[in-house]
């Protein structure tokens, strides 16, 4: 399927200059065998009733540069048209330092070529000093990984010490940083052979596939591209140079790396099956889509179909892309898949996938249909075409006004830097996009309501969610293409009630992922999953955010951990983050509030 070498501007997309492939016959045929297969693995709670309060007021504010934030994305980006100029880079919190704060570490790029900066760029790591600003510990930490050319990160505890450590994808290798616990990190990549080498990794994720108590690790890789073969696309006139469509390049293939619990990993891709199938991949999620209690991987692919791997719980992985229905768009168009994630945007106790597409192409909602497949709810969700003029770069699902119901947000940006010589209808630089959940995964737009910065035109990359305040209410941060970052505060959502919850695994792994959570507020019901990945090359908050609306009580939570242990709560504190550590229950740490604003 690798197309040929064309230079003419497609009318269908902003982001390239080429040929897109289309599919309607093979997944209309595979669609049909979809709509025999499989049965429901576990009973789905009782949806509950459209229990939707009126939306409260919420603001989000940029921050940044009261925070003391002062990293700046290098787009090293030339008249050459570099593939790699286009792409950004990620950003991941983390509690490096386990004091109860989010941190914060911003990706960078490199030099190239045909770029040769003043001065040498690398990562940024910030402490967060619990008062609304941060500290650049970068030099002290050793994480700066100057000379590589970053593009994501995956935070993950693989050595199950306490300490989360850091996997930065990039072009040509990536880099395992393990966390020593004493605010440094080491480089180990050579020991724990996770290099990735030769190839363009991209987004990244942890989670323990085999249920051994260890995290493994799975990389998305996207096509190969390399300054040798960078082809000219767009017209042969001065400024008209742009990035070509990635139908030009061979995709590569995704790695999957299992922890051997000894501080390696052993490359199990082909074995496994899931690095069989020739990808371009850019976001990844790693949730149980079958409600079986093993974790599955959907892999979001650009111009290619997207991926979704089952778990057979013997180390192995049935390719059920197509047979899902999330391979395409209900159409049968493979679309330029970049962020996405999962959650139960309607409440039924099985987990929805949204992806992010480029202008003139419609962002997918895939609703689970308890079977093993699922519909494109695009439409019959309220989405429909309401951002075909935005480019979808990254996503993430967040309740961000608390009422229990996961709203999706949504980060912006042309892939290509002059699209408007191409299409005047469109820009490079666009706003923010929210979509309220207004109730059993009914959505409205809410942009316009959340404040000037919110709406403020950026060339949107990387997106990472936390509560970094720790006052109840989700924020972000933003790693924009050649700019500094946005720091978004979220003002007002804590006005409704909330709860969150750190899980510290024993038997299980560390980080809890893979576990399952179930809240019952005053017989609502919400079910949420640790996950690995979501979004696009970034890494969010690891703790599991309930909002509860105007509830006042918790009636149980229970969690059911990936050894199968399942711990069962009652009398939950409401407004409140709480460690729960498995087989023992709620158990004291501290989560340090920060000042009033």
């Amino acid at each position: 399927m690798r197309a040929s070498n064309l230079a003419a501007a497609d009318p269908k997309s902003g982001r390239y200059i080429g040929k897109r492939w289309h599919a309607v016959a093979i997944v209309a045929a595979f669609a049909l065998l979809a709509a025999t297969r499989g049965n429901p693995q576990a009973p789905a709670p009782a949806v509950p009733s459209r229990m939707k309060e009126a939306s409260i007021p919420v603001h989000f504010t940029d921050i940044r540069k009261s925070a003391g934030i002062t990293f700046l994305q290098d787009s090293t980006a030339t008249e050459e048209k570099y593939y790699l100029e286009t792409m950004g880079t990620g950003v991941a919190w983390l509690d490096y330092d386990q004091d109860g704060l989010m941190d914060l570490f911003f990706v960078q790029s490199a030099a190239t070529d045909a770029y040769k900066p003043k001065h040498p760029l690398r990562c940024a790591l910030y402490h967060n000093n619990g008062d609304g600003t941060f500290t650049d510990v970068t030099e002290k930490a050793g994480v700066g990984g100057a000379g590589h050319y970053g593009q994501g990160v995956a935070v993950g505890d693989f050595d199950n010490d306490g300490y989360p450590d850091l996997y930065v994808t990039g072009y040509g290798r990536a880099i395992l940083y393990h966390n020593n616990g004493d605010g440094t990190f080491t480089d180990v990549t050579a020991k724990a052979g996770v290099a990735d080498e030769g190839n363009w990794s991209t987004s990244a994720g942890w989670f323990d596939y085999d249920k051994d108590g260890f995290l493994d690790l799975v990389v998305t890789n996207y096509i190969e591209w390399s300054p040798k073969n960078n082809i000219y696309c767009g017209e042969h006139r001065p400024g008209y140079r742009a990035y070509c469509n990635p139908n030009n390049y061979r995709g590569q293939k995704t790695k999957l790396y299992h922890n051997n619990h000894d501080g390696t990993f052993t490359d199990v891709s082909d074995a496994s099956g899931v690095g069989k199938p020739e990808s371009k991949g850019m976001g990844v999620v790693l949730a149980d889509f079958n409600n079986d209690g093993w974790t599955d991987i959907a892999i979001a692919n650009d111009t290619w179909p997207n991926f979704l791997f089952i778990n057979k719980h013997d180390g192995t992985f049935e390719d059920v892309s197509f047979f899902s229905g999330i391979a395409a768009s209900a159409d049968g168009r493979y679309e330029a898949g970049m962020g996405i994630d999962a959650a139960d945007v309607d409440r039924d106790g099985w987990q929805d996938i949204y992806i992010t597409h480029l202008d003139f192409e419609l962002n997918r909602l895939y609703h689970n249909n308890h079977n093993g497949t699922f519909d494109d709810a695009t439409y019959s969700s309220g989405i429909g075409n309401k951002a075909i003029l935005l480019s979808g770069v990254s996503m993430k699902f967040l309740d961000y006004d608390n009422d229990g119901w996961p709203d999706i947000l949504q980060v912006n940006g042309a892939m290509v830097d002059n699209v408007e010589l191409y299409h005047s209808e469109v820009a490079y630089k666009e706003p923010l996009l929210m979509f309220r959940n207004v109730g059993q995964g009914q959505f409205e737009k809410a942009s316009e309501q959340l404040g000037p910065d919110f709406m403020r035109a950026i060339a949107g990359r990387g997106l990472a969610t936390a509560d970094f305040d720790n006052d109840g209410d989700v924020d972000f941060v933003l790693n924009i293409r050649g700019d500094f970052p946005a720091l978004m505060r979220n003002d007002g959502g804590n006005a409704n009630n909330w709860l969150e919850v750190f899980l510290i695994g024993t038997k299980s792994n560390r980080d809890g992922i893979g576990a399952s959570l179930t809240l019952i507020s005053e017989g609502f019901v919400e079910v949420e999953q640790a996950k690995g990945g979501m979004g696009y090359m970034s890494s969010s908050d690891p703790r599991i955010h309930f909002g509860l609306g105007k509830r006042t009580k918790i009636e149980s939570l229970e969690i059911t951990w990936p050894s199968g242990q399942v711990d069962k709560l009652k009398d939950v504190p409401i407004n409140k983050i709480i460690a729960v550590k498995e087989g023992t229950g709620i158990v004291p740490k501290n989560f340090p509030k920060a000042p009033a604003k």
